[in-house]
């Protein structure tokens, strides 16, 4: 039901990509990535506004993940309604905050989400109780990580019943630390350290909203990082240009 998921259980990396209202979701949704995120916390686009392009990935390999604009129970509805598969949240802080989070993606008696009916590509069910503890099961909870607060409050972060991922936000973060962008100052590689080995220790996935630029992915899964996205605009358009050469013309 939750194939990133089930990838995080048993140690897998999930990698993905962003994608907006106009990107080529019907295409990205089964070139190989794991997720589609899409976010609506920096881009002008509203929750609702996605729900074409959450819908055109049902049956394909990529599963939908919303960032929404803040920890609010409304916004992370209408994320859930749609059809995402996982929600990531700003700027979580606190234990308190967290566990708001997890209310809200979840259905009662686990949490707080208010019901529409069956929403999503969960599978079929033989009652709607069936159904609603699938999705409290399946749901992807990504709180994200990107202040000193943050840091400070990992251990009590991690200890909320239902977090799978901490998610950096490493723009932020790096800002936060007084250290601008500079994604290989040591002051920044001791933060991911403190993250990655608290997760470890917690048994939660870490991960990386993006792989600041010109740094090898690989790495990151090397000291723990397992949820990242890519971007997929340079390797479209290699490949084209590399099928291009085949023809002779």
């Amino acid at each position: 039901m939750n194939s990133v998921k089930d990838m995080l259980k048993v140690g897998k990396t999930a990698i993905g990509t962003t994608a907006s209202l106009t990107s080529p979701v019907d295409f990205l949704a089964d070139a190989g990535f794991d997720f589609i995120l899409f976010d609506t916390q920096h881009d002008s686009v509203s929750i609702k506004e996605l729900k074409h392009q959450v819908q055109v990935m049902r049956g394909r390999k990529a599963i939908p993940i919303i960032r929404v604009g803040e920890n609010d129970q409304a916004l992370i509805c209408y994320a859930l309604d749609i059809g995402a598969k996982g929600i990531v949240v700003p700027m979580v802080n606190t234990r308190e905050e967290a566990i708001k989070m997890v209310q809200w993606c979840k259905y009662p008696p686990e949490g707080l989400r208010s019901s529409a009916g069956i929403r999503g590509e969960w599978g079929e069910f033989k009652d709607y109780r069936e159904y609603m503890d699938a999705v409290n099961r399946e749901v992807l909870i990504i709180p994200m990580i990107e202040t000193v607060e943050s840091i400070d409050n990992l251990d009590e972060i991690l200890s909320v019943p239902g977090v799978d991922v901490l998610l950096v936000g490493p723009s932020d973060l790096s800002i936060n630390l007084g250290i601008p962008l500079d994604y290989l100052n040591p002051k920044y590689g001791e933060a991911l350290k403190k993250i990655s080995t608290a997760c470890e220790r917690a048994g939660v996935t870490a991960g990386m909203y993006f792989i600041p630029g010109g740094q090898d992915p690989s790495l990151f899964v090397e000291r723990g990082f397992r949820f990242f996205t890519l971007p997929w605009n340079k390797w479209a358009t290699d490949g084209i240009r590399s099928g291009l050469e085949t023809v002779k013309r």
